[in-house]
């Protein structure tokens, strides 16, 4: 990082920028030591828990709550933004057969690119306030339908209609699913994507901050966020923690599992969180959640949890490790009839609308991000070596 000083002295910062503080934020922050998080002047469990994805999102987009007449409309602008013209579903057989149906973000970042080239999304720096936010609508709105879309083309079924009457989530899990939701399910889906929308500078969100300082267009930055996604260390799979499920099976080998993973140096997936070091709270709302709505497989969910937790504690003494977002994402997923394939490309339909109030609140700050490297290569100048004679 650079500092003010003309002579150009550069600081020493942690590998991967570890606590450093790159910008500014009136949107949300994530408290890790607390086990809290909250989307501005909110709680964001609080908010996941008890009001719609729509509000959630109306509150980071403008800044406060929509009252009852600004929520109709707001959910109406939504289904509208949410329509494929007919150009970009034409390419979608084809995008889905390029990536092998198993990719929904690469295909999801090749739909965008062509419906911003057919929306004619300009760069940010080209745009007012109202364009800017005109394009973070139409692009989170749209971003759910496509990947229900590229997902049903995988395999080998016509994508469903988007349904006006139904609200933001419920639509997407009716793409997905061939069924409308319950009040249930769409409560259950709803509050994990809500909780999924926002989560400070991630590797994701600080792509697209950082393509959207440079004034692209609106479309680019979300796409290098999916990009940054995609990447093992950021994305994560909340698949994997089913796979563990899978893996132990029954309740009676939950303890050797466990013992024979911790000590071959494996990993418990859905264990752990880089940031927080109590319970994650979107794991103790989502634990709750799968709750209400029972059944055999979150009983075992729980009793795997709690044996995991008691485990790890005699194994690895003095070192917490709770659940993470992953571990009851994955079962309130599950319960709520969506494939495995689909479920980290439902949390980005999810997040794709805190991307875009970054790229938003990046773009009125104007300021380009441009860090410095320290070079640690051979010294320099150094002559030229005498060219070799042709």
């Amino acid at each position: 990082m650079r500092t003010d000083r003309m002579d150009d002295t550069l600081i020493d910062v942690p590998r991967g920028l570890t606590n450093v503080v790159a910008a500014e934020t009136a949107l949300g922050d994530v408290r890790g030591h607390e086990g809290f998080y909250h989307y501005r002047q909110y709680s964001a469990v609080d908010l996941a828990s008890s009001r719609s994805f729509e509000e959630a999102w109306h509150l980071l987009l403008v800044g406060e709550l929509p009252t009852a007449v600004e929520l109709e409309d707001f959910r109406r602008r939504i289904a509208r933004a949410r329509r494929i013209p007919e150009e970009v579903t034409t390419l979608l057989p084809a995008i889905a057969r390029l990536t092998h149906g198993a990719d929904a973000l690469a295909g999801l970042r090749m739909a965008l690119t062509a419906l911003a080239a057919h929306d004619r999304i300009r760069p940010l720096y080209d745009e007012s306030v109202d364009e800017r936010v005109a394009d973070a609508i139409r692009v989170s709105a749209v971003t759910p339908v496509l990947l229900a879309s590229l997902h049903a083309l995988a395999d080998g079924r016509e994508p469903a209609a988007s349904r006006d009457d139904l609200g933001h989530v419920a639509n997407y899990l009716y793409l997905v699913t061939g069924t409308v939701p319950d009040a249930q399910h769409e409560y259950a889906l709803s509050a994990y994507m809500t909780a999924a929308l926002d989560h400070g500078f991630n590797a994701s969100t600080f792509a697209a901050r950082v393509i959207a300082s440079t004034g692209a267009d609106l479309s680019a930055a979300v796409g290098g966020a999916l990009g940054a996604l995609s990447g093992p260390l950021h994305g994560g799979a909340p698949s994997r923690a089913l796979d563990t499920l899978d893996a132990i099976a029954t309740p009676d080998r939950i303890g050797g599992w466990v013992t024979d993973t911790v000590r071959s140096g494996g990993r418990i997936m859905g264990f752990g969180h880089a940031v927080y070091r109590t319970e994650d709270p979107r794991s103790r709302m989502l634990r709750g959640i799968a709750q209400s709505i029972g059944g055999g497989r979150v009983d075992f969910a729980v009793a795997v949890e709690q044996r995991v937790q008691e485990l790890l504690a005699e194994l690895k003494p003095g070192r917490e490790l709770h659940t993470n977002v992953e571990f009851y994402a994955a079962v309130v997923m599950e319960l709520c009839g969506i494939p495995r394939e689909m479920f980290t490309p439902t949390f980005a339909a999810a997040r794709v609308v805190g991307w875009t109030a970054h790229i938003l609140e990046q773009a009125a700050e104007g300021k380009i991000v441009r860090p410095s490297s320290r070079y640690v290569g051979p010294p320099a100048p150094v002559p030229l070596p005498v060219a070799v004679p042709a």
